[in-house]
């Protein structure tokens, strides 16, 4: 399999196309088996991006852990790139399917070479705050749809908040069955 690995602000994946060449068979267990670092390439998953009837591209998220994911900002941004780059679509304003639903995008390109590429990732939907407990800590998050799941936290001081024990258990909590983003938040002013 062909691939590139890119990154969009710090999200990295493996880029393969199913334009030019035959997708594997499981892309899930690809996922895991690339996505290591000390034995693979190294990386958050792995994007397939795929031609489709009525829109320019499709893409597939597999993350490390071989879950499909039903949409990556930056990823789609790195895509998007990928088309151009690679000449699998010279435009401009890209229509894209995702696990979320149909997706546009739009590159900004200067003498050939795309300089930024901007996503609507549509309008937030944003639910009442929930409450939970976590690592002993009752905590207090608002659901946030990107389509996908988020929980955001707002805190005082994110150095005092134990991120690698909270963040995993928030993510993989019951309440979020495909697993969750999660951001803590610090308002300034």
């Amino acid at each position: 399999m062909r691939f590139t690995k890119m990154h969009g602000l710090s999200n990295d994946y493996i880029y393969a196309d199913g334009f030019t060449q035959t997708l594997p068979g499981d892309p899930a267990a690809v996922s895991i088996k690339l996505s290591k670092y000390h034995t693979g390439i190294g990386a958050d998953g792995l994007i397939l991006i795929e031609p489709i009837k009525n829109a320019d591209a499709r893409m597939r998220i597999f993350n490390a852990d071989g879950s499909e994911a039903q949409i990556c900002g930056n990823g789609l941004r790195c895509a998007a790139r990928y088309l151009y780059d690679h000449n699998l679509c010279r435009k401009t304003e890209m229509n894209i399917v995702t696990g979320a639903g149909l997706k546009t995008v739009w590159l900004d390109v200067q003498d050939g070479e795309v300089q930024s590429v901007t996503a609507d990732m549509g309008a937030p939907v944003v639910n009442e705050p929930v409450r939970l407990t976590a690592a002993g800590r009752t905590l207090t998050f608002w659901p946030v749809s990107m389509g996908n799941p988020h929980a955001v936290l707002f805190v005082r001081d994110p150095d005092v908040i134990d991120l690698p024990v909270i963040g995993p258990m928030l993510e993989h909590h019951p309440l979020f069955p495909r697993r969750t983003n999660v951001e803590f938040v610090r308002v300034i002013d």
